[in-house]
């Protein structure tokens, strides 16, 4: 058996990765990811990526911290300290306005910081790691997994039509930066 674990694919332009990726679709062979050392339009959909669930993380810490400061203020304003300031009532909803929208942004902003982090392993003090180091500065590198049932030798063949410039087979997971 194998000690490789990714067949890598380098290439020179965008438009032939592309078509390398097609022409490795249309054979069923399984891509694993692309690394590109810019944003490239379209290859989301093309990967078949599915859509960001940001947006729910974003809105439930957004909740959490209106209702944490909501429940705060509440408490301290109505039940614990109520204090008669010119006979206004002890629950006046706009004096409760402007510490729960800051809230909700501060909780917003620093549950979505950490959500970042969970997700892609990017924690402060990791050594990044990337699969080629070139993927980084002008290449464009499709990652196939060899553990598929696809034999190397035709995988290495697909990738050679599409116009890969170079291919690796990587037996490490991935290449650090040390």
């Amino acid at each position: 058996m194998s000690s490789t674990k990714y067949i890598l694919g380098c290439f020179d332009d965008p438009d032939l990765m592309l078509d390398g990726i097609s022409k490795l679709q249309k054979n069923s062979v399984p891509i694993y990811d692309v690394y590109t050392p810019m944003p490239i339009h379209g290859i989301e959909a093309k990967l078949g990526v599915k859509e960001s669930r940001l947006g729910y993380a974003a809105f439930c810490f957004g909740c959490l911290g209106a209702t944490v400061i909501f429940s705060i203020v509440y408490y301290t304003l109505v039940h614990d300290w109520p204090m008669n300031i010119g006979g206004k009532p002890n629950f006046a909803m706009p004096n409760f306005v402007p510490f729960t929208f800051e809230w909700t942004i501060l909780f917003t902003a620093f549950g979505m910081v950490l959500t970042f982090f969970f997700a892609t392993h990017l924690f402060p003090g990791r050594a990044p790691r990337v699969m080629d180091l070139r993927a980084t500065d002008d290449r464009f590198v499709i990652a196939i997994s060899a553990k598929g049932n696809t034999p190397h030798d035709d995988i290495t063949r697909l990738l050679k039509e599409a116009g890969a410039v170079e291919i690796k087979h990587n037996e490490r997971k991935y290449v650090s930066y040390e």
